[in-house]
């Protein structure tokens, strides 16, 4: 029974497949337009991060969208067809769950956060801090 519950749903993946490539595909409305030095200073604050995912995981191509929306570019491992990067999230995070982003520590450990609405409330957090700070300079100056 097992064994064709598991092709029922390999039947499923297989043929939902080009959907889910042709939605992470699809153009992003309403993408966040930043200075020069705003993205500069946002891409600072992210260095060292990576995205771990699957390529046809619907949570996975939601929070990709979002971080083209966001402006954000990130290093993405895919822990579906990489062993490398598998092993890393399952050794530095615990679990093999994506969408996973590890955020580097000051202190050289990493945090492994979990589920794409955490994940995107932490990015746009971070987006807005970044862009506050660069407002509050220009006003300053």
């Amino acid at each position: 029974m097992r064994t064709l519950i598991r092709g029922f749903f390999r039947l499923v993946r297989l043929l939902l497949a080009p959907f889910m490539y042709l939605w992470a595909a699809w153009p992003v409305r309403g993408r966040v337009q930043r200075n020069p030095e705003a993205q500069a200073a946002l891409q600072k604050r992210l260095q060292g991060m990576v995205l771990y995912h699957f390529p046809t995981c619907p949570f996975c191509i939601r929070t990709r969208r979002e971080l083209k929306r966001l402006g954000i570019e990130l290093p993405l491992r895919d822990a579906q067809h990489d062993p490398a990067a598998r092993r890393e999230l399952e050794q530095g995070g615990g679990k093999v769950q994506v969408p996973c982003l590890r955020i580097p520590e000051p202190d050289g450990s990493s945090r492994w956060l979990y589920e794409s609405d955490d994940i995107i409330a932490y990015l746009s957090r971070l987006a807005r801090e970044v862009e506050s700070v660069q407002t509050s300079r220009k006003k300053a100056a």
